[in-house]
């Protein structure tokens, strides 16, 4: 019985040891999932960063395209603006075009009156010269008749006296 008792002994130690390794066993494993399980939560909480920096750029990127979209946008309406500004700047060109060519005949016939009134001008400076000689003649010949009528009047009172 005492062997018996030893054998049970010796089984329950071997057991004991066993379970003692199987814990220890255990407990290595714990650690290493324990450890690996720390791993894990510094993975995700990197992925966590990442995705969140990810999240962030991809927010960015989106507000990027709207802002090059709204630009693009506002360029294709700069453009069209700008297209409608340079026929605009055309049509005005032709416009001052016609205006100068318009402007040198108007000039070119103001010189032609300005001559034809310059010859104007001396024919009334000649007519009023042949006017004032005219007047003088009159006033000369108006002088005489008197004079001829005075003598005429003597005369013709001397020829009465006789």
């Amino acid at each position: 019985m005492t062997d018996r008792i030893r054998e049970k002994m010796s089984q329950l130690r071997t057991e004991a040891d066993n379970a003692i390794a199987r814990a220890e066993a255990a407990e290595g494993t714990i650690k290493k999932l324990e450890q690996e399980l720390l791993q894990k939560d510094h993975e995700i909480r990197s992925l966590t960063v990442r995705l969140e920096n990810a999240d962030n750029q991809l927010e960015k990127a989106e507000h990027s395209i709207t802002e090059s979209k709204a630009d693009r946008a506002a360029g294709e309406s700069s453009k069209q603006t700008n297209e409608g500004l340079i026929r605009k700047i055309q049509l005005l060109e032709e416009e001052l075009d016609a205006a100068e060519k318009n402007v040198k005949e108007t000039v070119e016939k103001l010189r032609q009156v300005d001559v034809k009134a310059e010859h104007f001008e001396r024919q009334v400076q000649r007519t009023e010269q042949e006017r004032d000689q005219w007047e003088k003649k009159y006033e000369d010949m108006q002088s005489k008749y008197k004079e001829s009528q005075v003598e005429l009047n003597e005369l013709a009172q001397s020829l009465q006296d006789l």
